[in-house]
């Protein structure tokens, strides 16, 4: 257990509790909601859509740019997991194309959901339970915007934006509080 959980404690560190991740998908989120309000619904998807696909090199740029490593050791076990992982959200995206041929306003729902179970595996890959409650409220948000919510189209991007980039921030603090205690442990010794 002590090899899963130094390499949990390295992904912490070196991605900042998820911090820039995070940050880049709420704002991606965000942007895509004002383009579906200001321009159009299939513009505000669209920009989702291929959004997601630049977050990890704009995650990468925004940890180095804030004098993070953005990678971890070789033999740290969790990196093919994190790496899998980026992947699911593209491919499960092949599902909200479908979903939205029947059911246009149901395109932010479905990608709440898809990125809410997306985040499940970020419980192991950081050793950190604020995953499980980021998820299940993304998950039990598009559960309930796609059929109980109001008909208002972007309304899902608004809410996951917003909790995306909360979560960033409560990912920062965890993981700033850690190093600092481990920084003082040091010092105390």
């Amino acid at each position: 257990m002590v090899g899963i959980s130094t390499d949990q404690k390295e992904m912490r560190s070196a991605f900042l509790g998820g911090f820039a991740g995070q940050l880049v998908s709420g704002i991606i989120w965000l942007i895509s909601a004002g383009i579906s309000v200001v321009f159009s619904p299939n513009l505000g998807m669209a920009a989702l859509f291929f959004g997601c696909m630049g977050s990890f090199p704009l995650t990468q740029m925004t940890l180095k740019l804030i004098g993070r490593r953005a990678k971890v050791g070789k033999e740290n076990g969790l990196w093919a997991l994190g790496s899998q992982i980026a992947f699911t959200v593209p491919l499960n995206f092949l599902l909200v194309g479908a979903i939205i041929l029947y059911r246009p306003l149901w395109f932010y729902p479905a990608a709440m959901i898809i990125v809410g179970t997306h985040y499940l595996p970020f419980i192991t890959l950081y050793g950190m339970r604020m995953f499980a409650v980021l998820s299940a409220s993304l998950i039990i948000g598009g559960v309930y915007f796609a059929l109980y919510g109001p008909q208002v189209f972007s309304l899902g991007g608004w809410c996951t934006g917003i909790a995306l980039i909360v979560f960033a921030i409560i990912g920062r603090t965890i993981v700033l509080n850690e190093e600092k205690k481990d920084m003082s442990q040091v010092g105390g010794l």
